[in-house]
């Protein structure tokens, strides 16, 4: 591949990024870009250059400058019975990961919940937001504006979802701070998770408002008070995305052929490590790994993998009943969808529709519900498990059988 556009890519006559359009082909710019690299740098990038995706169809929607791709083990667990509002049924959880053991792990507590009966799941609330910051003069114009928020909340609505199909402005939380207000848009978004799609709708709105509302100015279409890809007490408390709930009750018999442990044993390291341990740290979540199943299906799925940080957040809460123990977990904050971003992709596709949930909904946005039942009803398979192995004393024999490919020193 030694012609001329690699030769004017070397002489740095042309750039990068310029590729996709001299060529007009983003198939042939992506492998110009990784044959630069290999002769520039001397590296061999053959396995970053192997793949099946059509770079048509991901330029100007989901990367740019392209060069190939990175490629992660996936596996599964299950399956795993969910008894939610649209999840019925057994599913296998596709899970993208480096980590040893994870999978084994959730696989471990997918079994222990379906010979139980089930996790039973819930979304009990769905919204995405975006908050622009205002500026006023005064806290009493800040009041006054507020109140006007309040009364031209048809016409505000109007105007955000002239832009979308599917968007619903369904409210307005504003916040004051000195002179400043934040007015936090919720919308419903269908079966995206919809950061995009209210984005533009409520600069569509900040528009009508700067037009009508003499004296104010947004500072920001995104104020943080989103709160988009940053942990924080807002979505904690307020949610965003999907809020969701699975639990399960696992029988004195599982518990001790397939976990190993009882519903004590587990009930005490939930309280004294999830709960107690995580107030002491001031953390932002009550949980032992939900985070390590949120990412591996983000991962698999095409989600945004940097809201993996808020949608971590969750609680892991557990009660001793007879000899059988409940367990549930709440993500407050679980931003997920079926169409639009990362859910394009070949390989991403394929692994939702492994879980049936593939594209839109029908009707709209029934997916996306579906999608976040069955990945909290998988956290709480994972939760199960590693409370279980912690109780065990496992945690580091696990990982030296399934981490580092040992076996055990007798």
């Amino acid at each position: 591949m030694t012609d001329e556009i690699l030769n004017k890519l070397l002489t740095g006559t042309i750039k990068l990024h310029e590729l996709d359009k001299i060529l007009g082909d983003s198939n042939k710019a992506t492998k110009y870009r990784k044959k630069f690299l290999e002769i520039k740098l001397s590296v061999d990038l053959t396995n970053i250059g192997t793949y099946s995706i059509d770079f048509n169809t991901v330029v100007g929607r989901n990367c740019e400058n392209t060069i190939g791709v990175t490629q992660i083990p996936l596996g599964v667990a299950g399956p795993l019975l969910v008894k939610g509002e649209y999840a019925k049924g057994e599913y296998y959880i596709p899970l993208a990961t480096t980590e040893g053991a994870l999978i084994a792990s959730i696989n471990r507590g997918c079994k222990a919940i379906t010979l139980s009966g089930g996790a039973r799941a819930r979304v009990i609330s769905d919204n995405m937001t975006r908050a622009p910051l205002f500026k006023l003069s005064s806290v009493v114009k800040a009041i006054d504006f507020i109140n006007w928020i309040n009364e031209h909340f048809e016409e505000i609505k109007h105007e955000a979802e002239r832009t979308t199909r599917h968007g619903k402005l369904i409210g307005i939380e504003p916040f004051i701070a000195g002179n400043n207000v934040w007015l936090r848009f919720k919308f419903k978004t269908g079966d995206a998770m919809g950061m995009n799609m209210v984005t533009i709708a409520t600069t569509q709105a900040v528009k009508y408002i700067e037009e009508h509302y003499p004296g104010v100015e947004c500072i920001a279409i995104s104020g943080n008070m989103c709160v988009d890809k940053k942990p924080c007490a807002v979505n904690f408390l307020l949610g965003r995305g999907k809020t969701v709930v699975a639990e399960a009750e696992i029988s004195e018999d599982v518990l001790n052929k397939v976990l190993h442990t009882t519903a004590e044993a587990i009930h005490e390291v939930n309280v004294r490590k999830n709960l107690l341990g995580s107030a002491r740290a001031v953390s932002l979540g009550f949980n032992a790994h939900i985070a390590n199943i949120i990412a591996a299906i983000y991962i698999a799925t095409g989600q945004d993998c940097a809201q993996i940080v808020e949608s971590s957040m969750g609680i892991t809460w557990t009660e001793v009943r007879g000899k059988s123990l409940y367990i549930s977990v709440t993500l407050p904050s679980l931003e997920v969808g079926t169409v639009g971003g990362g859910t394009r992709l070949p390989t991403q596709r394929e692994a939702l529709r492994l879980l049936g949930c593939e594209g839109s909904g029908n009707p709209p946005g029934t997916n996306a519900i579906k999608l976040a039942e069955i990945i909290a009803s998988a956290v709480l398979a994972g939760e199960l498990n590693l409370l279980a192995v912690l109780a065990t004393r496992q945690l580091a024999e696990s990982h030296i059988r399934l981490g580092r490919g040992k076996k055990q020193q007798s």
